[in-house]
């Protein structure tokens, strides 16, 4: 059974009184529910007491989502009364943007050091900075060391981490632990943090399969440290790094990982997010004035891709094709590859399609989203796909402009028996793109009359 009540009161529900305790429903009527969705539900400490009352008794829980509400270290504190019975069998908890501090950490260390089934613990969006970091990551990971710990799954996105943390965390890998995952992402760590990481990453102690580090200040010196990871013995699996200043120079390095007998990666993630100014926006509207003039309503959402990324400045280019071709015409094992919204343009999609027709490339999974492709860059896709048909399985080529003979070339490899695409996209926002030009119409009006 499942309990979903995200982003409501649970007092607002239609449930009789003996059926609830407020805010929260009482043991009896979530007895047999095993996942139990709670986010954004204005609950509170009181509501914790409930769940703990639920959690020392005989009950189904597996997974408990509690996200966007404001718990506080209290709350936390007496959720953890309940983590610790012996009847609890809770995997899953998460506590993203609930106020946490200090002690929670302290609370949740106990849970850990103790006999206990959580298996994935997710802490987003909490500012532990306020109590200082690096203390309560030293609580957290004494925890993570300990033996009765199985945790596999760490969520730390968005929480004041630094390079202090990045030490506490190195402790970790570095000693015998169950981590499979951790994720955190937007957190200052830069290249000092990442180093620190590294070293634990190295560690035969070190079981961790999926790593994500966006939007965390790296840069070229970052993508050293994880390339002599990939070239050396280590079990990573996936490696996201979306949204930080890697440069072609920076993908050229993490390449000489990715090409290492050791290099078990399968997803790499290179990802940038658009970053655009009014003033971006107005500049684009004002050099593409004959596209507006000109063309008509159906061929204006190129126009959309145009705004979205045309001057995004994103970091890698047609140089960084040049690299991961090199990957992907050796032995590798790279599965899935995401480059979205970075200036490859067709060039760099052609320097790619000559990795995608080796024999050595196994890739099932391209997203080319925002990277300035058209007719061109599709008819080389096309050929690629045809010359290697067994195993690319998803394209992502979504704020692109194909065109209809670049869209004719790709959907007859979607046609072809012998080709394993089966995921074609290549749509746009056209109501987006509408509601930009009516907004920055209103503000060109604006100006006429200042």
């Amino acid at each position: 059974s499942v309990l979903h009540l995200e982003s409501q009161k649970v007092s607002d529900l239609k449930i009789p009184q003996k059926h609830y305790s407020y805010p929260l429903i009482e043991l009896h009527f979530v007895l047999y529910v095993f996942l139990c969705r709670l986010s954004g539900c204005d609950l509170t400490e009181g509501s914790c007491k409930s769940l703990t009352s639920v959690l020392q008794t005989e009950n189904t829980l597996r997974e408990l989502e509690m996200n966007n509400n404001d718990l506080q270290n209290s709350g936390v504190e007496q959720l953890c009364a309940g983590l610790k019975s012996s009847h609890c069998k809770l995997e899953i908890l998460r506590l993203s943007g609930c106020g946490l501090t200090e002690g929670s950490c302290k609370s949740l260390t106990s849970v850990l050091q103790t006999e206990n089934s959580l298996r994935e613990l997710e802490m987003n969006k909490n500012d532990l900075q306020i109590s200082g970091v690096e203390q309560l990551l030293k609580q957290l990971c004494a925890g993570l060391k300990s033996s009765h710990c199985k945790l596999e799954i760490l969520r730390l996105s968005g929480c004041g981490l630094n390079e202090e943390s990045c030490k506490s965390l190195t402790s970790v890998l570095q000693t015998e632990n169950s981590l499979r995952e951790l994720k955190i992402n937007n957190n200052d760590l830069q290249n000092s943090g990442v180093e620190q990481l590294c070293a634990g990453l190295k560690s035969s102690n070190c079981k961790l399969e999926i790593l994500r580090l966006s939007g965390c200040g790296l840069n070229e010196e970052s993508c050293k440290s994880l390339t002599s990871v990939l070239q050396t013995e280590n079990s990573l699996r996936e490696l996201k790094i979306n949204n930080n200043d890697l440069q072609n120079s920076g993908v050229e390095q993490l390449c000489a990982g990715l090409k290492s007998s050791n290099c078990k990666l399968e997803i790499l993630s290179l990802e940038e997010k658009y970053n655009i100014t009014f003033q971006t926006l107005l500049y684009i509207f004002i050099s593409s004035s004959d596209l507006l003039i000109h063309h008509p309503l159906t061929e204006l959402h190129y126009l959309l891709y145009l705004i979205f990324y045309r001057l995004s400045g994103c970091g890698l280019t047609e140089e960084s094709c040049k690299s991961l071709t090199s990957v992907l015409q050796t032995e590798n094992s790279l599965r899935e590859l995401e480059m979205n919204n970075n200036d490859l343009q067709n060039s760099g999609v052609e320097q790619l399609c000559a990795g995608l027709k080796s024999s050595h490339c196994k890739l099932e999974i391209l997203r080319l989203s925002g990277c300035l492709v058209t007719e061109e860059g599709c008819s080389s896709l096309a050929s690629a796909l045809r010359s290697n048909p067994s195993h690319l399985e998803e394209l992502d080529l979504t704020y692109n402009h194909p065109g209809e003979s670049g869209v004719k070339l790709l959907s007859a490899r979607l046609e072809d028996p012998h080709c394993r695409l089966d995921t074609l996209r290549y749509g746009t926002l056209v109501c987006a793109f509408c509601c930009i030009v009516f907004c920055v119409y209103r503000y060109l009006l604006w100006l006429a009359c200042c």
